[in-house]
């Protein structure tokens, strides 16, 4: 096993503690310095590379919906890369979205990420929930 490479239940925990506190505590800069790298390589379109402006950008984000939620349905590990499948609704009537994030850990830190987010329907093809 490289040495670079945490475990997987290590990335695993150090994501979970870090989204717990970055977005469910609203706490992204507390985040920031716990668990974020020194590089933050952010491949969502919408939001700027770097630690700090992930700071910033959360906070504004945060700041639009006061009553988001996230309720986390699986959260899956290879390698360096960290997968968190969750429902995140925005307003308490809110059908929200289904949302897969990738975190990339790297010496015990987050330094990447990748999202995808779809929006949940009032009425699917199929009976098949999204989670």
């Amino acid at each position: 096993m490289d040495p670079d490479v945490p475990s997987e239940q290590d990335a695993k925990s150090t994501v979970l503690a870090f989204f717990d506190l970055a977005f469910v505590q609203r706490q992204a800069a507390q985040a920031r310095e716990r668990y974020m790298g020194d590089v933050y390589i952010q491949h969502n379109p919408g939001a700027p590379d770097g630690p700090d402006l992930f700071v910033e950008f959360i906070g504004q984000f945060q700041a639009m919906a006061p009553d988001m939620t996230f309720d986390i349905k699986r959260v899956i590990a290879e390698g360096d890369l960290v997968v968190l499948h969750y429902h995140l609704t925005m307003t308490p009537d809110d059908l929200g979205r289904a949302v897969v994030d990738i975190f990339r850990v790297e010496d015990g830190r987050i330094v990447e990420h990748w999202d995808v987010l779809q929006d949940v329907p009032a009425e699917a093809a199929n009976e098949n929930t999204m989670f």
